[in-house]
């Protein structure tokens, strides 16, 4: 299929891009990678009357240091970037996005794909966004108001939605502090394919015991979900299988999640046990 007309414009400056938004209104859309909008438009699930093209907007492609321990991403960065991500200062503490980047599309996608452009898209099995609430990322945004900084916890409002206003473009992404032993799992029934059911996991281990854990599932429910019943399990808890398989199993009990084509509620939740216990295996491999 081919998508609906619309306008199409470029922007040379972020202040250009939201100027252009302001004037065309709350149906025009920012076009950075187009990995996920495009398909979108091609089976016209999303008819935007205008395209803003940011591609060629300069300064927001980079991963740096942030504040001494943390991270920042630019929005128009590369997923491809974050995968081959070798600074030894960044791996130290965020290494887990080096390897869930993995998980992302396939190569081209990777490689057209951004970062920011994930997190606005509001997926809630995208690796990125996954990421971002189980790590308390702090997402930068540019509107006509000037520029302000929304929490992970408070951006992602449902499938697609976000705390977004159309006016806005997402021009960072914070990581505040180093997460070295964390892990992504997903399953998916093809090699690049969106994950049925995905589990990210942290966990800060003392003298083989967890102190504290958080955990989030992608693809059962709108939003990337924060388990707090498995990471009630986990905490004080002696780091090993059988504490991994409980909160696996506390993780599938409290969720309620959708039957579709791609699988049954009772399917998602005994892979959610799976997903949340191999993650765990994975952070809990990172702390030796």
């Amino acid at each position: 299929m081919k998508p609906a007309a619309f306008e199409y414009r470029r922007a040379t400056a972020v202040e250009d891009a939201v100027d252009q938004l302001t004037e065309l209104g709350d149906e025009a859309k920012l076009l950075a990678g187009g990995q996920s909008l495009v398909p979108m438009m091609n089976f016209r699930l999303v008819r935007p009357s205008a395209l803003v093209d940011v591609a060629g907007i300069p300064d927001l492609q980079y991963l740096e240091p942030h504040d001494g321990r943390g991270l920042k991403i630019g929005a128009l960065t590369p997923h491809r970037w974050v995968e081959e991500m070798e600074d030894p200062e960044l791996l130290e503490g965020f290494s887990v996005l080096k390897r869930a980047a993995r998980w992302v599309g396939h190569y081209p996608i990777r490689t057209l794909g951004t970062f920011g452009g994930s997190i606005a898209h509001g997926d809630p099995s995208a690796e990125w966004c996954m990421l971002a609430a189980l790590l308390n990322a702090e997402v930068v945004a540019v509107g006509p108001g000037g520029e302000r900084v929304v929490l992970a916890s408070d951006f992602f409002h449902g499938f697609f939605m976000t705390a977004l206003e159309p006016d806005e473009m997402i021009v960072e992404v914070r990581f505040p502090q180093p997460a070295p032993n964390a892990a992504l799992q997903e399953f998916a029934r093809r090699a690049g394919d969106y994950a049925i059911v995905a589990a990210a996991v942290t966990l800060d281990i003392d003298d083989g015991k967890c102190r504290s854990a958080r955990v989030v599932l992608g693809g059962v429910a709108d939003i990337p979900l924060r388990v707090s019943e498995a990471e009630q399990v986990l905490e004080g808890a002696e780091v090993g299988r059988e504490a991994f398989e409980e909160a696996g199993r506390e993780a599938a009990k409290v969720i309620d999640p959708p039957s579709d084509v791609q699988g049954t509620a009772e399917y998602r939740r005994d892979l959610s046990a799976v997903m949340v216990r191999r993650a765990l295996e994975e952070a809990a491999g990172d702390a030796g």
